[in-house]
């Protein structure tokens, strides 16, 4: 199956188009592309990953905690609960996530792990199947002016939240606009408030440390760099730990194809995309 258009929208400052693709089996896939003018991919960047600032426009978020984090390469294990409608019960997400940079174009892959230490709650529901990925990168301005000062955000989304299907895609459907809305101008004021010279969140600054990779070279010669510290110095040389059974060269690998033949060619190969799925659910 193909992916279906649901939606293209545009501001004075921003464009948006959203698709969505209907596999046999498992959630409902969206894919959305967000052209934000004025805007540099590491702003982007950061204001995905900083939880401190997102409850000023997520209002669905109620909680989030930095359960793990991994300075050597940025990989961070976070807990958020999110409110739902007073018929559903709220839901519980542990997520793993990390950034990759090939040439200042960004891979953020977050995906739901496993977490023994936290233990499920009765009145929660855990979301275990969940993954979300965003290629961000500086595009041409639609000013006409030739200058690379807008930002492309490109995201791939799935997540089993325990809710009959057809009932979850009504509801994604009606409330999609109002919530591009309530991110735009989230992302809006998180530039106004950078401005300002404040401290950057935990999250942020660990949004500043990725993984270099390059497709010319291979995967096998990646290197974490930090945005603030080209030339880390051996203190930051941090010993190497498992990152709790995420396969993360698989996820960027799998992810970054997917989302690369979402934008390039405008459909995913069903064979991919399941085997994908099929693959990240079993982990």
């Amino acid at each position: 199956m193909e992916w279906q258009c649901m939606m293209e929208r545009s501001t004075s400052n921003m464009r948006y188009q959203a698709w969505r693709h209907e596999p046999k089996e498992g959630p409902t896939v969206y894919r959305s592309r967000s052209v934000f003018e004025d805007a540099t991919p590491e702003l982007v960047r950061d204001f995905f990953w900083d939880d401190e600032f997102r409850p000023k426009w997520d209002t669905m978020l109620a909680y989030f905690k930095i359960l793990e984090e991994y300075p050597h390469n940025g990989t961070m294990i976070v807990h958020w609960i999110k409110k739902f409608p007073f018929f559903c019960s709220d839901r519980e997400y542990i997520i793993g996530r990390r950034i990759w940079d090939a040439g200042k174009t960004y891979y953020c892959v977050t995906k739901g792990v496993p977490y023994p230490g936290l233990q499920k709650r009765d009145k929660l529901r855990r979301v275990d199947l969940y993954f979300s990925g965003w290629v961000i990168r500086a595009v041409e301005s639609r000013k006409g002016d030739g200058q690379m000062s807008a930002c492309e955000v490109t995201l791939l989304h799935y997540e089993d939240m325990g809710i009959p299907k057809d009932v979850a895609k009504l509801g994604v459907r009606h409330a999609m606009w109002g919530a591009v809305k309530k991110l735009h101008s989230g992302m809006r004021a998180y530039q106004n408030a950078r401005k300002s010279e404040a401290l950057l969140s935990r999250s942020a600054l660990m949004a500043r440390i990725t993984t270099k990779i390059s497709f010319d070279e291979g995967m096998d010669s990646s290197e974490t760099v930090d945005d603030d510290e080209e030339d880390r110095s051996p203190a930051l040389d941090i010993q190497r730990h498992k990152d709790h059974g995420i396969d993360w060269k698989w996820i960027v690998v799998g992810g970054t194809v997917a989302l690369v033949c979402g934008l390039h060619s405008g459909a995913i190969g069903k064979a991919l995309l399941l085997g994908a799925g099929q693959r990240l659910a079993r982990k």
